[in-house]
């Protein structure tokens, strides 16, 4: 029986009886794990026999987190990691090497930008990133030869969104492995294996830990991709603690319910401030007058928690008017219970200069707003007061 999203977000993983039949998932802060009897210690180390041996590898609840998101996801494995640019870095690292050829787009987050501006091609990894908005240039860019074919929708910081189901037939047509990050819809709202990819990545410290208390990162996919990217992970150490597990795990429990409350108030704040003489211009999916509208809404069940709008008066409107905000929090974040706001020169794009992020059409004007599951009438009237101070 196939389940729906708020039974698996609930239930899945949880498959046999845990310590004492305790109702809840232990947190087992153990480093190790002891067997009495030496060939079935090498059976589990070989892993022909269930079990775990060492937390670096594997670990009981981190193991019961890997299973309820790939159950979200509907991929066939998951491996969880420190953090989520552990987990883009870890799959990227993993699947590509010297002579390969990845191609992406410009608007990816900026840390994942860096891996393709500085790191990767050090390996040397030849990049290729394509305008987020010119299908037809990634397509032809794939089709020169690509190994990884690595996306992002929507984008971080400004609300792009990929046709996932395009771009990833262009991907397998050049033999390509198609990754995508969907940190910012959720599986809630997206599935990107169900559109063609072959490994979704999340920064689980955002909208699935929802409490901005536990850093995490998760890779879901196909189970020989997931092997690779877990071999990559166990040697290297970027390993997950088994309280963010837990607490991840703790949160995932009301991720359905979390995600559609903040699909409905950023949807109703977009088209407030689409309205509001202080705003130049609102970047939500779920306005029609988004460009990329028609695709968001043919692969999307919701739109997300997430818009960014241009403040009149650029910067040091941004200035003026963040400090005003009585119901948010000023931090680096997203995806929390609570509204979290901030420009991307502090957040998405922190790690570059303002040429850079203008080159990626990021003006300094823009502000990231995630919005949170408090009352819509009570964010609206504090952003309203907030922007007030806007030459309007």
């Amino acid at each position: 029986m196939g389940y729906g999203d708020g039974t698996l977000s609930v239930w899945a993983g949880e498959n046999e009886p845990t310590w004492e039949r305790a109702t809840q998932v232990p947190i087992v802060q153990s480093v190790s794990f002891g067997y009495e009897d030496v060939d079935e210690w090498i059976s589990v180390a070989l892993g022909e026999t269930p079990g775990h041996i060492y937390s670096r590898n594997t670990n009981p609840t981190v193991a019961v987190f890997e299973e309820r998101i790939a159950s979200l996801e509907r991929a066939e494995a998951a491996t969880a990691f420190a953090t989520g640019m552990a987990a883009i870095s870890g799959t990227l690292h993993a699947l590509l090497g010297p002579g390969d050829r990845v191609v992406s787009v410009k608007d990816t987050y900026g840390g994942t930008t860096k891996l393709f501006l500085e790191f990767l091609p050090r390996n040397g990894v030849d990049v290729d990133l394509i305008d987020t908005d010119d299908h037809d240039a990634i397509e032809a860019a794939v089709a020169k030869g690509c190994d990884v074919l690595y996306l992002e929708s929507p984008t971080n910081p400004t609300l792009k969104v990929l046709d996932l189901e395009r771009l990833a037939t262009a991907g397998h047509a050049a033999g390509a492995v198609v990754v995508v990050d969907n940190t910012f819809a959720t599986p809630i709202n997206q599935r990107p294996l169900e559109l063609g990819a072959d490994l979704v990545v999340h920064s689980a410290t955002k909208f699935l830990g929802g409490h901005a208390d536990a850093l995490g990162g998760i890779v879901c996919g196909i189970q020989e991709l997931v092997d690779r990217i877990y071999h990559y992970r166990e040697i290297n150490g970027a390993t997950i603690d088994p309280f963010a597990a837990y607490l991840l795990l703790r949160s995932v429990k009301t991720l359905h319910l979390r995600v559609e409350r903040q699909n409905a108030n950023a949807l109703t704040i977009a088209r407030h401030l689409e309205e509001h003489p202080a705003i130049e211009g609102v970047f939500y999916p779920g306005l029609e007058s988004h460009p990329h509208h028609d695709i968001a809404a043919r692969q999307m069940k919701g739109f997300g928690g997430v818009l960014s709008f241009s403040i009149r008066g650029g910067f040091d409107a941004v200035r003026a008017v963040l400090p005003r905000l009585e119901l948010a929090h000023l931090a680096a974040n997203l995806g929390a219970v609570e509204t979290i706001v901030g420009p991307p020169a502090t957040t998405s794009h922190v790690e570059m200069t303002a040429d850079e992020r203008a080159a990626m059409g990021i003006p300094e004007s823009l502000v990231r707003y995630s919005a949170g599951v408090e009352d819509v009438e009570d964010l609206i009237a504090d952003l309203d007061q907030a922007l007030d101070v806007v030459d309007q």
